[in-house]
């Protein structure tokens, strides 16, 4: 066939005579499809130019009603006494009752479901209009307005009131059916809903507030005081605020307007009738209102257009982003289940534009535009700043400086605590080096380090200190490579970094040479193969490098006697390193009739230079210096190691041996928490156990005079002696922080975290005050204004009061049942607002100083977890973060 390929790409015939013959039906159904799409075609073709005939006679008339409107207007100037006013957005105000025309005065009356009128004998004065739109909408509606202005008046009602909405004609902030027949008797200010909601001037139309209806607001005023307040929001917000109280009656669930619900379908512009209705009395069930007729193009026009929708933001559609979220975004199952009213507000027709200073600023770009994970996001200028360059200032002078570190890493670590000449403990916790002067009781803190410390060695001087860190990347997410910091610990000037590029993973053990004055430094890193090498300290070269092994090393030492001689531990197994030149050799320990434990995670050199390792078995074992097998090694072999001696020393694991000055042998235990004392002969001198709060010995460090250091599992430092005992001089949590919450008015703050510890500290004396174990996990905290009770949020939804002298439970609260992201009591401590991972913040109402809670509202709008919230300092305004970087802004009208 002409026009068709012969063949496909693997030469099969893709149309032949003999396959037409064959399938004589396919034939027919490339006919019918391609009827189908010229009918299509044919459908589309007609739309598009019934589209442009509208077009056209769109241009045809705008300018002919622009210019009724514009006489309008001029008539108006000799009025001075105008019922209604335009705000520059579009959204009209109420004005007080009191013109300078007395026959236009009126008056407002409150009903129980609303405002009522009442208007004298004489005509309500004309609204003015203003020209400057943006949409086809405003347009209609300006236009049916002058309309009205000619005829001279507008029909005058006996009485109305404001009603929110009607099955007859629904009616949103910005239509002239909402402000036809309100003149209010004070000052001017925006009409407001049952709920106190108020939308900003020029607000978006995806976040317009639809007034609720007349049942609605008669139960509001009867509960004042239960409901005098709410959330109204500024326009680059889509909060609402739900109030939760008993249910709606079942005659008027399906007209309340309520967070979250699908919206009625309200009568659009395009579709309003030729007269407009008034509202309706409240107890009437019918309205009376006298037609008036507005202009013939205008009606053709109205009736034949379609709406058109407007957007106040250029970032993506809601449909996309939505899509994009759900895969980037960590958030619950039903991310987006709430979000379906949000996204329907964002398509509703705009009634009440922006100015036209924002639009105009926005046409000549006066924008930024920032990209978050690919998601580009245009943020504006603000219209209300003529001149933008006059806010720019310099960057403040004053800056953080670390003061305190809180913890110390014995959990995961070990081999991390010393003592250095001035008198200094030296110990990690995440990326700084802490230096704590025990008797001044202060902290100096190594801050060059990149990414978390896993490992601290100290020069023989005690002076300088070697520290290695992970790998990690850095603010522009580019990899940084593990490395080893020599450093003073006197100015903590950084004297060499080495290894940068050498070492994979993380720097796992350190430790300096000792026979010659710390010339060198052994390193292994977190490889699979667990590379170790010796470094020069002087000039910061690597002088040999080798595998060690597959299995995990925790450990690694020079002979103080002989720095050619170095020993590795780890996972079942003991090395014995000889270093020559820039060659590595090993010797693996034999344990011969001896258990071979399944780590060996410790172990120090005695005053004889024999080794003595720590099991897992709770073992001692002492490696005695032999004569070398000449037969087995070679001729030259040195001296090896074997095992002399087994001593039973604690029930579990030992985490570490401690030689000390007098020659004796300190061993801290894991399972039982001893700490015991050894004679050289390792022979039971005396013994001591660690209070259960703090956990097993991780590591031991002798101080002057007999004082010993240790170091806990639980991240405790512990100073004493095992005469006297121990007391804790550093605290910290356990696992991962998330939850942290100031007092207002004393030097303290209470932190919680994933080990179910609630811990309050005193920032004055940098102690522990007190903790207390939660039932579940805490994620957030805060405390009253009043300083009695603290707030915790659990990873539950539920939430808890506690008493700040006691620390017992006072009440509990549950908000969904996903996991509580922050929690914040407003300035003046009468709201508590709750953000939680279902996308949702909870407004509590606070009485008798933080002991009672009311569920007084919930703000939504958010399209992803709610991440942080804060109150302005007059608390009208909360701000929110989400897990998608969207700020939201809800504003409360008490």
């Amino acid at each position: 066939m002409d026009g068709y390929p012969e063949r496909s790409p693997n030469g099969e015939n893709l149309l032949g005579s003999n396959t037409i013959l064959r399938h004589p039906a396919w034939l027919t159904e490339l006919d019918s499809r391609l009827r189908s799409q010229e009918e299509e075609l044919t459908l589309v073709k007609s739309a598009l130019a019934d589209a442009l005939r509208r077009l056209s006679f769109y241009d045809q008339q705008i300018p002919l009603l622009r210019q009724q409107l514009l006489e309008a207007n001029s008539g108006l100037s000799d009025a001075k006494d105008p019922a209604l006013l335009p705000q520059d957005n579009g959204a009209f105000w109420s004005l007080p009752a009191a013109f300078s025309n007395d026959s236009f005065r009126s008056t407002m009356t409150q009903q129980p479901g609303g405002y009522r009128e009442s208007v004298p004998s004489a005509e309500r004065a004309s609204p003015r209009v203003s020209v400057g739109t943006q949409t086809e909408e405003s347009s209609m509606l300006e236009a049916k307005q002058s309309q009205y202005l000619s005829n001279g008046h507008l029909k005058q009602t006996e009485s109305s009131v404001v009603q929110g909405k009607t099955d007859q004609a629904p009616s949103t902030l910005g239509q002239t059916g909402f402000t036809e027949g309100l003149v209010s008797g004070g000052p001017l200010e925006p009409v407001k809903n049952s709920f106190g909601l108020q939308a900003e001037g020029g607000g978006d139309p995806g976040f317009a507030l639809e007034l609720q209806n007349v049942q609605e607001k008669q139960k509001v005023q009867e509960e004042p005081q239960a409901r005098g307040t709410g959330c109204h929001l500024p326009r680059t917000c889509p909060h609402e605020t739900q109030d939760v109280g008993e249910p709606p009656p079942e005659d008027s669930r399906d007209k309340v307007s309520g967070v979250g619900q699908s919206q009625p379908p309200a009568q659009s512009l395009g579709q309003l009738p030729a007269s407009p209705e008034p509202p309706l009395e409240v107890g009437s069930s019918n309205s009376s209102s006298t037609p008036a007729s507005p202009v013939p193009a205008v009606q053709s026009l109205m009736s034949s257009k379609k709406e058109l929708l407007r957007r106040n933001s250029s970032s993506d559609k809601p449909s996309k982003t939505k899509q994009r979220l759900s895969k980037k975004a960590a958030s619950s199952a039903n991310l987006f289940n709430h979000s379906s009213s949000f996204e329907n507000r964002t398509k509703d027709p705009s009634l009440s534009p922006g100015p036209l200073s924002a639009r105009r600023m926005h046409q000549e770009g006066r924008s930024t535009k920032m990209f978050l994970r690919g998601r580009p996001i245009t943020m504006y200028i603000p219209s209300d700043f003529l001149n933008y360059e006059e806010l720019r200032m310099e960057l403040p002078t004053e800056k953080l400086k670390l003061d305190w570190v809180y913890g110390y890493r014995g959990r995961d670590c070990r081999s991390n605590l010393y003592v250095l000449t001035s008198g200094e403990l030296v110990y990690f916790i995440a990326c700084v080096v802490v230096l704590y002067h025990v008797q001044h009781r202060t902290q100096r803190h190594y801050l060059r380090h990149t990414d978390c410390v896993r490992c601290l060695a100290v020069h023989p001087d005690k002076v300088r200190v070697a520290s290695g860190q992970m790998a990690g990347v850095d603010k522009d997410g580019k990899p940084l490579q593990p490395s080893v910091h020599i450093w003073d610990s006197s100015n903590l000037n950084t004297l060499l970094e080495i290894g940068q590029g050498s070492f994979e993973r993380g720097v796992g053990s350190l430790a300096f040479s000792t026979a010659d004055e710390g010339a060198y430094l052994c390193v292994i890193d977190e490889s699979n193969e667990h590379m170790l090498s010796v470094w020069d300290c002087a000039r910061g070269t690597k002088q040999a490098e080798i595998k060690s092994t597959n299995e995990s090393v925790l450990t690694v030492e020079f002979n103080p006697q002989d720095s050619s001689n170095i020993i590795t531990t780890g996972k079942s197994h003991v090395y014995f390193w000889t270093w020559s030149g820039n060659s590595l050799t090993k010797k693996q320990g034999i344990f011969g009739k001896y258990k071979k434990p399944k780590f060996i995670q410790c172990f120090v050199f005695d005053t004889n230079s024999d080794v003595l390792t720590g099991d897992s078995e709770g073992n001692i074992l002492t490696w005695a210096r032999v004569p070398a097998d000449i037969r087995t090694l070679g001729k030259g072999a040195k001296e090896t190691y074997q095992i002399s001696k087994q001593t039973r020393a604690h029930e579990g694991s030992i985490f570490s041996l401690c030689l000390c000055r007098d020659g004796s042998v300190l061993s801290g235990g894991g399972k039982d928490r001893r700490l015991v004392q050894w004679s050289p002969s390792l022979s039971l001198l005396q013994e001591v156990e660690i209070p259960e709060q703090f956990g097993a010995v991780r590591t031991i460090a002798e101080g002057d005079g007999g004082e010993l250091l240790v170091g806990t599992t639980r991240n405790a430092l512990l100073r004493g002696s095992l005469a006297e005992g121990f007391r804790p001089i550093i605290q910290g949590h356990t696992d991962e922080l998330w939850g942290l919450g100031t007092h207002p008015s004393r030097d303290l703050f209470v932190t919680c975290a994933h080990d179910r510890q609630l811990c309050m500290w005193d920032s004055g004396e940098h102690t522990l005050a007190w903790s207390t174990t939660l039932e579940e996990t805490g994620l957030c905290a805060d405390f009253h204004p009043s300083g009695k009770v603290v707030t915790v949020g659990f990873s539950s939804g539920r939430w808890v009061v506690l008493d700040t002298e006691t620390q017992q439970v006072l009440s509990s609260y549950i908000d969904g049942n996903e996991q509580l992201s922050v929690v914040r009591y407003s300035p003046d401590g009468e709201f508590l607002a709750i953000g939680s991972h279902d996308n949702f913040i909870y407004i509590y109402s606070v009485e008798d100083s933080g002991h009672k809670y009311t569920r007084f509202g919930r703000c939504t709008g958010h399209s992803s977890f709610i991440t942080h919230l804060d109150w302005s300092k007059d608390g009208k305004f909360i701000m929110s973060n989400s897990g998608d970087y969207e700020i939201l802004y809800c504003k409360f009208h008490v």
